[in-house]
């Protein structure tokens, strides 16, 4: 699907320095958010005013009952990954750290910060208009690239959280593909990344209270 031959890549390209400088924004993290979610809506109605319609953005209202399917299914698939990874010690250990584990504002973590200012912020940009105006494999590309900032920032290994966050966009890609609703990947992304923070803790947590 074609809007112009320059205007994908162009947006790709931007959403790459917008993860570049987004997470060193001076505004605090509930700025950032903002900021993100403010991204994903920006470059939606961009891209409408291009000429996709919602249907090409994964934003029909009819396949609404299909995300939340897929979605549904996807999550609770993952949902359970970490509840058989945590009954698991030695896999339980992989999940123990002890900054954020014990982090002060973790509710507001995952009850602002992930479902706004991640998920819905990076399913309307990535899977919405980027997918629409390149295609699933660039923006899984560009889906990737976004998170080198977060790992410098983070200490993580920058080639393994790009080569996973790469695939993990390919794989929501998949989902909204599938269900024609960016609602199915969201959802999907919301269990990785909250299940994930709650597995943290609740790893970090049990290993601490072990060795009382």
């Amino acid at each position: 699907m074609r809007v112009g031959s320059w205007r994908g890549p162009v947006a790709a390209a931007a959403a790459v320095a917008l993860g570049a400088v987004l997470p060193a924004a001076p505004v605090g993290p509930r700025g950032r958010a903002l900021l993100a979610v403010g991204a994903g809506i920006g470059a939606v109605a961009l891209t409408r005013a291009s000429g996709l319609d919602r249907h090409a953005l994964g934003l029909d209202v009819s396949r609404l009952r299909a995300g939340l399917r897929w979605g549904a299914v996807a999550a609770g698939t993952i949902g359970a990954g970490y509840v058989v990874a945590l009954a698991v010690p030695a896999l339980r250990a992989h999940f123990v750290d002890g900054d954020r584990g014990r982090r002060e504002d973790f509710y507001e973590w995952i009850g602002l910060h992930i479902p706004v200012g991640t998920v819905l912020a990076e399913e309307l940009l990535f899977r919405g208009a980027l997918t629409a105006l390149v295609g699933p494999l660039p923006q899984a590309v560009a889906f990737g690239l976004w998170h080198v900032r977060p790992a410098i920032v983070a200490g993580d290994n920058i080639a393994t959280t790009v080569a996973v966050t790469g695939l993990s966009g390919l794989a929501f890609a998949w989902l909204r593909r599938g269900s024609g609703s960016v609602l199915a990947p969201a959802l999907a992304h919301l269990a990785v990344n909250v299940g994930g923070a709650i597995a943290v803790r609740v790893a970090t947590a049990r290993t601490a209270s072990e060795r009382v």
